[in-house]
């Protein structure tokens, strides 16, 4: 009997040992998960870093010219958002010039305060919200084609972007229809003229020859320029915008003259002479847009028109107009990664060089929904003897990250 308590007395003895074992490990587990935590709370921040971007290379083959490689871009996108209040917002454009230099620009780089969950305010240099191409479509890997319709580019008829302040967002209406909207107000564009003449003539007349409107850093006539779009959405797969800007501009840029002297190629001094008390000028803006997506059929459409007023005291007294408009075509051959395309744009400027009609005909291959390859022919109808009259076989490589 005394034999079996002393057993019992050595097995209760090692339960004890056992637990006081466990609830040792228990706490060491807790002293290594709490440092494990602080050690996280370290890294923990409120704000997140997200990089995004495309690049794209090409080749060029245009009718009267050799074919060549060449046209690189890289353009990075950086976002660093703090929680659900603020985003900054920045894309550059890296590219390789005709000599081989690197050159760098600043796309737009914009500060986003989040209001609420239907309306964002944006501040800074910001893509154009008038139409669809220029802030949904132009990155390579997004449009369909190589190249941007004509008049959707640099000194076209379609604003690029804009230095100011934009209130954007959407709503819902109800029963699957939405709406969004941006409304804007910026510095506006500037203008340039250009001297027509011939050289030793001092009475050689100023055209307006071009509208920069490239989110310009300065407002040059203290005027600014108030604009917006709006879109619906009556049902999956259809949008429907209009878009309008308002507000004044003024040239700014003189090419090819030389007051004092009366010949064509002066210098910059003479130029700031010519615009001394430029007056500015009347400058509207009107686009409509839509997109239908049905299966694998993508059909889209844009028309945009800028004009700018006539103004007596200026040194270019007439006004002048540009438009263009542009309708595409494509379609997915499922179950295949092919996909062919068919744009046509219709370019009017205030000089006959610069017009053109383009039917252009694509067959795309798509490894990804973000990597393609692109081959296309384009059909140009423009002024005898200028490039826009040249056709061209283009070639492009684009992949969006």
């Amino acid at each position: 009997m005394q034999q079996q308590m002393q057993q019992q007395m050595r097995q209760l003895q090692q339960q004890i040992q056992n637990q006081k074992q466990t609830a040792d490990e228990v706490d060491t587990l807790e002293e290594k998960v709490a440092e494990v935590e602080g050690r996280q709370d370290e890294w923990l921040s409120d704000s997140i870093v997200h990089l995004a971007g495309y690049g794209e290379f090409n080749y060029a083959d245009r009718e009267d010219a050799d074919g060549s490689f060449g046209d690189f871009l890289f353009a990075p996108i950086f976002h660093y958002q703090y929680k659900d209040l603020m985003m900054l917002e920045s894309e550059l454009e890296i590219t390789v010039n005709d000599a081989g230099e690197t050159e760098t620009a600043l796309e737009y780089l914009t500060l986003d305060l989040f209001l609420n969950d239907y309306m964002t305010l944006v501040g800074g240099r910001f893509l154009s919200p008038i139409g669809q191409f220029r802030q949904n479509l132009h990155p390579s890997w997004i449009n369909k084609l190589p190249t941007a319709p004509p008049g959707f580019g640099h000194d076209g008829a379609a604003p690029i972007s804009e230095t100011g302040l934009q209130l954007r967002g959407g709503v819902p209406l109800g029963r699957g229809m939405f709406a969004n909207y941006a409304v804007y107000v910026g510095n506006g564009p500037e203008i340039l003229a250009e001297a027509h003449g011939e050289a030793g003539e001092t009475d050689f007349e100023f055209e307006l020859d071009g509208i920069e409107a490239e989110g310009m850093n300065a407002d040059e006539d203290g005027e600014k320029v108030f604009g917006g779009r709006l879109g619906l959405l009556p049902f999956p797969g259809l949008e429907i915008g209009i878009s309008g800007a308002t507000g004044k501009a003024t040239v700014t840029e003189l090419e090819h003259v030389d007051i004092e002297s009366g010949f064509l190629g002066g210098t910059e001094e003479d130029a700031e002479a010519a615009l001394s008390g430029e007056p500015d000028r009347d400058y509207d803006v009107f686009g409509v847009d839509f997109a239908w997506q049905w299966r694998g059929l993508d059909l889209r459409g844009e028309y945009v028109k800028s004009e700018i007023g006539s103004e007596a005291g200026s040194v270019a007294a007439d006004g002048a107009e540009w438009e263009s408009w542009y309708t595409q075509a494509a379609y997915k051959f499922t179950p295949t990664k092919l996909e062919g395309v068919l744009r046509y744009t219709d370019f009017d400027a205030p000089h006959a060089s610069s017009e053109q009609e383009q039917w252009m005909l694509g067959l795309n291959y798509l490894f990804a929904s973000n990597v393609i390859a692109k081959l296309a022919y384009e059909f140009n109808d423009g002024q005898s003897g200028a490039v826009t009259d040249e056709d061209a076989f283009r070639a492009q490589l684009a992949y969006g990250f």
